[in-house]
């Protein structure tokens, strides 16, 4: 079955609003109960799979500030929140029989094991779901270097980046009818166009390292099983573009 995969070894970067459905904030249990069920199928190709999960769902570093909470701190309490998607996705992941380990770049021996690289390949080599919390541990990371970092570290083929819309466009098709979609860019096209796809120090770690990035749609049923056997809607960015 894993033949049938373009991509066998991947890092999935969800953001935390995707976990939200229609809710305006927190879990969807249908959402998140219907991802993981993605993921699980992935899973039983054959996929190696690690997992980055954004934390806008519960709280954003950035928005802190604004009700004067210092920057460092705001930070630290948006790692805090992964921690609290991370576990969620665990849980129901294991209820759907897929073996999973918890890695958190802060440590918390109560409820995850620290991130060691090596244990984490020797985890996706056993076939088990590795999820990454607490983004790189570091103020001024987003949880988007924190994927294109583990990716590196993980030696995996590709980050796939479930999102809002069905690819990378110029502007914000929900706001603007006649916003361009690109089916494929090179990193440098992502930079000089300024694309919101990913913050550029993401950008630039996955270009030092030649991971391409998948850009779909989460809440195309089935997107993700598509994306990684090399089908279905998404914008590729490599080098090429």
């Amino acid at each position: 079955m894993a033949s049938t995969l373009k991509y066998r070894r991947f890092l999935l970067k969800l953001s935390g609003e995707s976990l939200m459905g229609q809710k305006a904030s927190g879990l969807d249990p249908q959402t998140v109960n219907r991802i993981c069920a993605e993921i699980a199928q992935v899973h039983s190709l054959g996929a190696q799979i690690s997992l980055v999960v954004g934390a806008g769902n519960i709280f954003r570093g950035m928005s802190g500030t604004a009700i004067g909470i210092e920057r460092t701190s705001a930070d630290y309490m948006g790692m805090l929140a992964t921690v609290m998607n991370a576990i969620a996705l665990q849980s129901v992941l294991e209820s759907q029989g897929v073996a999973t380990r918890l890695q958190s770049a802060i440590p918390m021996a109560t409820v995850c094991e620290p991130f060691i690289k090596r244990r984490a390949i020797r985890h996706m080599e056993k076939e088990r779901v590795v999820i990454f919390a607490a983004g790189t541990g570091n103020p001024f990371f987003t949880t988007d270097t924190a994927a294109a970092l583990r990716a590196s570290e993980m030696e995996c083929n590709a980050i796939v980046k479930g999102t809002q819309v069905d690819g990378v466009y110029d502007s914000d098709p929900k706001k603007r009818q006649h916003a361009k979609r690109f089916d494929r860019l090179s990193y440098d096209d992502v930079i000089s166009k300024n694309l919101s796809v990913m913050d550029t120090s993401a950008i630039v770690l996955a270009r030092e390292n030649k991971i391409p990035i998948l850009v779909f749609s989460i809440h195309d049923q089935g997107g993700l099983e598509r994306v990684i056997c090399g089908k279905g809607t998404y914008t590729l960015i490599d080098t090429k573009g």
